[in-house]
């Protein structure tokens, strides 16, 4: 999910939401402890935006528990460190702000009307249909934020949704026909396609010397370090009667399915019992901290572990950097329990010896020469294309025909990058093979104009995803970005 995350954070852009409407009922989540500038309230000021400290903790509660959400609460706070959650949704305000920056300069505005009509609707915020005041002040009770903060935050999105709508730029008669062609136009093929698997690599003792001689700098230990571990476990804390559901009652807009609705409580008393101890649980673990650093506790074990070991979370790693030999870290939670370490020693970095890395060595030398192989074996082909074997119906960019023995997703990303080439014949290399390839017939297919609400629907997508992109671009040498906090 993380990886997904990730890989999609270049479309921000495209998805910049309203808050209220993907969100609402996300519960707070702290996120982190930064030292302020002289604008204590402010997280930074982009043109004449400021970024309020409230509305930061609100975006990054809400986008924590979407993801919380997405991964059935397998996502903590380790997690969101390891993506850089803080950083993504500083990116994200601070896109938001430069549109507010344009929004303020065409006069674009929300009226109070607009926005008390707006936040009526919402459902959370209804009983039986209609707006109930209690439930809406029970929610920014709950999110501890004030009531002209969160209103002001729904302000700016609706701002900004109002806004885009108003560039919204729909495809031109000639952005169609260039998509129309593209799609409309068929190739067939005769292809032949090089596995891995089909060129032998033979090497000796001495050539993997000899590479590890000249590579060898890149061939280190890891940074690691002994720690005596006290582990305070959580699972045989007994909870009253009622006592989870208290808690639930308390905390119910923590527990939210994937459309942001509250969950019943006999659908996550599991979680609610689970989150539950842990709060209970933290006094013990304080103590035993303490008893464990005075040396009056004898810890549960001691390992070696590697810079960045997953049995422990990555802030107690990001302190095990900052300690020297001897600290005792305070406990954090990891898989119900709570961990306190004491670190006991540090082994930097060091070379390997030839015998430690030769395996390493070995198989980065055998994929290098795979490779080459591959290309050499690619290009003999491309020479004389009479011996390609193989042979395709006629090939269309958005219908597929498997080639065999390429799988479904290999022919996706062959036919991708084919359609996108201008050349008759060529060599395309797909997740780790090569395909040698030349077109021997084309024609155009006008079955595409069945589909011409879809190819519009497309083009206007893809032009109001580019155009967004450059606006910022501008905005962004127009409007600079100054933050207050240290680690954004």
């Amino acid at each position: 999910m993380i990886a997904w995350m990730q890989k999609h954070n270049k479309y921000l852009v495209v998805t910049i939401w309203v808050a209220t409407i993907a969100f609402i009922g996300a519960g707070f989540v702290g996120w982190g402890t930064y030292q302020y500038g002289t604008k204590a309230s402010t997280i930074a000021r982009v043109g004449d935006i400021e970024i309020s400290k409230e509305k930061f903790n609100f975006t990054y509660g809400n986008l924590y528990k979407e993801y919380a959400n997405a991964m059935k609460g397998r996502f903590d706070e380790e997690k969101a460190r390891k993506m850089g959650l803080t950083k993504i949704v500083y990116s994200q305000l601070v896109m938001q702000s430069l549109l507010l920056n344009l929004a303020k300069e065409f006069g674009v505005v929300v009226s109070d009307e607009e926005l008390a009509e707006y936040i009526s609707s919402i459902p959370a915020f209804q009983d039986k249909g209609v707006f109930n005041k209690k439930i809406y002040l029970t929610y920014l009770d709950n999110q501890a934020i004030k009531a002209k903060d969160f209103e002001l935050i729904v302000k700016d999105d609706l701002i900004v949704a109002k806004m885009l709508k108003m560039l919204n730029r729909k495809a031109e008669p000639y952005e169609l026909k260039v998509v129309e062609s593209a799609l409309s136009l068929m190739d067939k093929i005769r292809y032949e396609v090089i596995r891995s698997g089909d060129v032998d690599i033979t090497m000796d003792e001495g050539e993997l010397r000899k590479y590890w001689e000249k590579n060898k700098s890149s061939y280190m230990t890891k940074r690691s370090c002994e720690l005596s571990l006290l582990w305070t476990p959580t699972d045989s804390i007994d909870l009253k009667d009622g006592e989870a559901k208290e808690y639930y009652e308390k905390n119910s807009y923590n527990y939210l399915d994937k459309n942001g609705k509250m969950m019943k409580f006999e659908d996550v008393k599991k979680r609610v019992e689970y989150d539950l101890r842990i709060k209970k649980g933290k006094k013990q673990a304080l103590l035993d901290y303490i008893a464990f650093k005075k040396g009056k506790k004898t810890p549960s074990e001691s390992k070696v572990l590697t810079i960045g070991d997953k049995a422990l979370p990555a802030s107690m790693w990001d302190e095990i950097a900052k300690s020297k030999v001897g600290a005792v870290l305070k406990p954090k939670v990891i898989d119900g329990k709570y961990v306190s370490a004491k670190v006991l020693s540090v082994e930097e970095p060091r070379p390997m010896a030839f015998e430690e890395a030769r395996s390493m060595v070995e198989k980065e030398l055998v994929a290098k020469k795979r490779i080459s192989e591959m290309d050499k074996k690619a290009s003999k082909l491309l020479e004389d294309t009479s011996k390609l074997t193989k042979s395709s119906d006629y090939l269309k960019v958005d219908k597929m025909e498997v080639l065999k023995p390429l799988s479904k997703e290999e022919t996706s990303e062959f036919l991708q990058k084919l359609f996108t080439s201008n050349k008759k014949q060529g060599i395309i290399a797909v997740s780790g093979s090569r395909v040698v390839y030349k077109i021997v017939d084309q024609k155009r297919d006008d079955s595409w104009k069945i589909r011409s609400a879809e190819i519009v629907e497309s083009v206007n997508n893809i032009k109001k995803r580019e155009f967004e992109q450059e606006i910022l671009k501008d905005l962004s040498r127009r409007y600079p970005a100054q933050s207050y906090v240290k680690g954004l």
